[in-house]
């Protein structure tokens, strides 16, 4: 996994749905979705909360977890959504990059979460 997938919210890029339709273009296969690059990839800060927090909109911090007011209730709404769709906390990985650094989390990254077999199933009915 590439540092520049982790969002500033704390998103892991690679396990989105979206990310994963551009990964594969697996619209050629007949599906219909948008596809996404990630956040820091197509040139936004944050295309989540970047629209509501001025420090992400205007690039001003590269994480949530700079921000004097994080974890703010935009996030924990956004962190409690990718609970579950994905089974991961975008808090616990803001958290541990802050805490461990951005290295030891992308460490710790499995590359078996690429295409879980959760979305697999939530896309295809």
């Amino acid at each position: 996994m590439k540092e520049e997938l982790v969002a500033p919210c704390g998103m892991n890029c690679s396990l989105c749905v979206n990310y994963q339709f551009y990964k594969g273009d697996l619209n050629k296969e007949g599906f219909h979705k948008t596809y996404c690059p990630g956040c820091i990839p197509r040139g936004e800060n944050c295309t989540h909360m970047g629209y509501k927090c001025r420090l992400l909109g205007e690039g001003l911090v590269r994480f949530c977890f700079q921000c004097e007011k994080y974890p703010c209730k935009d996030l924990k709404s956004l962190d409690k959504r990718y609970r579950e769709k994905y089974h991961r906390s975008m808090l616990e990985n803001l958290e541990e990059i802050r805490l461990e650094g951005m290295d030891a989390f992308l460490k710790n990254q499995n590359p078996e979460m690429d295409l879980p077999k959760l979305w697999r199933t939530q896309v295809r009915t």
